[in-house]
């Protein structure tokens, strides 16, 4: 089946961000996100799960552990389990971005106060 934005499950999450579940499967997790203009998602980290972070429009900014990334449209970033992160869209354009976990992030989320 082809996937899209269009006929895939839809969720909104954090401040007015969106998510389209592409692939939901117990070893992969794909999905296409949307942050708006200030947005930031919550720290956290995954027990197993791998993620790669690929922007496709616009430029994210990510926070691991401690350490500052900036990742511009046509590149990708990767979070290896048990390392504390977010995703901040501190730009003033939208952020659009595929996230691959692997394997899924289902009861994987810690999320940890800052």
């Amino acid at each position: 089946m082809i996937h899209s934005k269009e006929n895939s499950k839809h969720y909104s999450w954090g401040d007015g961000c969106d998510s389209w579940i592409l692939n939901d499967s117990a070893h992969l997790s794909v999905k296409q996100e949307k942050m708006p203009a200030g947005a930031a998602e919550k720290l956290h980290f995954h027990e197993a799960a791998e993620q790669v972070f690929s922007i496709l429009r616009g430029e994210a900014v990510f926070y691991i552990n401690d350490e500052k990334f900036s990742v511009k449209a046509g590149e990708s970033i990767s979070v290896q389990p048990q390392l504390k992160h977010y995703i901040a869209n501190e730009s003033q354009d939208v952020v659009e971005f595929l996230v691959i976990s692997s394997p899924s992030t289902h009861n994987d989320r810690i999320e940890i106060e800052k």
